[in-house]
């Protein structure tokens, strides 16, 4: 067996030589590749629980926001002796307020009036008013009839029926639900076959201008997305309004207290 010659083993030893160098380049190569890749992985592993938390912070504050102007509204509104009749508040075992509601919001899908309810806490809704449920209001035809300009809507739930239904899930006014244009006025007579027959009775106002409105084919339920914000866990709405179990929000204080002074106890 032939021994190589020297040129055989130079060119050998070169080749193995660059095998390596290519060998070795490749491998920085890919560790340059894979350093950006793990920064890029190291810093979305940081940033995204930040990116979470600030959207969860900010949708909270929206919420809270919109709980608050939700007692400014009625206490506005109830501050007016001519707007919602006394004797129809009295009798009401739940106040609805959707504070802001938008026309644009109903002509493009999807967007919806949010808002707040509370009831009268105890048996047969005989006691002092409890902590509110978010609540989101789908447009239907009444979204045609009112102006570019923020209406701010209140509605008076009458009886047990409508309490119950609203509090369990989506209800279509003027079907689920029976629903009339409240009467306005400081002597504006309750005793209409509307009103009496009525689940709901309905108010709007817009421009500094305060009326019934009819609701008809609109649907209303608990925003419980917005209840998960507000009360910092999931708690059905039923629960929230009726249980006594659960502390209102500071975000709420306005609401309460409007509703506890101006309609303490419940007149048959």
């Amino acid at each position: 067996m032939e021994k190589p010659d020297n040129q055989t083993l130079l060119t050998a030893q070169s080749r193995f030589t660059k095998t390596l160098q290519q060998f070795a380049r490749n491998r920085t190569r890919r560790n340059i590749m894979k350093k950006p890749i793990t920064y890029l992985m190291s810093m979305l592993l940081v940033v995204l629980p930040i990116l979470s938390s600030s959207v969860f912070a900010a949708d909270r504050e929206k919420d809270q926001d919109r709980l608050k102007n939700s007692g400014t509204v009625l206490k506005e509104i109830l501050d007016v002796p001519d707007d919602i009749p006394q004797d129809l508040l009295d009798k009401a075992d739940c106040v609805v307020v959707f504070p802001s509601v938008l026309k644009a919001a109903f002509i493009v899908g999807g967007s919806y009036g949010r808002g707040a309810m509370s009831c009268r806490r105890g048996e047969n809704f005989r006691g002092s008013w409890g902590a509110p449920t978010m609540m989101a209001l789908e447009g239907g035809s009444f979204g045609f009839q009112i102006g570019g300009e923020a209406t701010d809507f209140v509605l008076l739930v009458m009886n047990e029926r409508g309490a119950s239904g609203i509090l369990s899930s989506k209800v279509k006014l003027g079907a689920d639900a029976s629903v009339a244009a409240g009467p306005v006025g400081r002597t504006a007579s309750a005793e209409t076959d509307a009103t009496l027959r009525a689940d709901i009775l309905s108010y709007s106002r817009a421009r500094g201008a305060f009326a019934g409105v009819a609701l008809e084919g609109s649907t209303i339920r608990p925003d419980n997305g917005a209840n998960k914000q507000i009360y910092g866990r999931e708690v059905p709405a039923k629960q929230i309004v009726l249980s006594g179990e659960v502390a209102a929000p500071v975000s709420a204080q306005r609401l309460i207290s409007t509703l506890d002074s101006r309609t303490p106890r419940h007149k048959s």
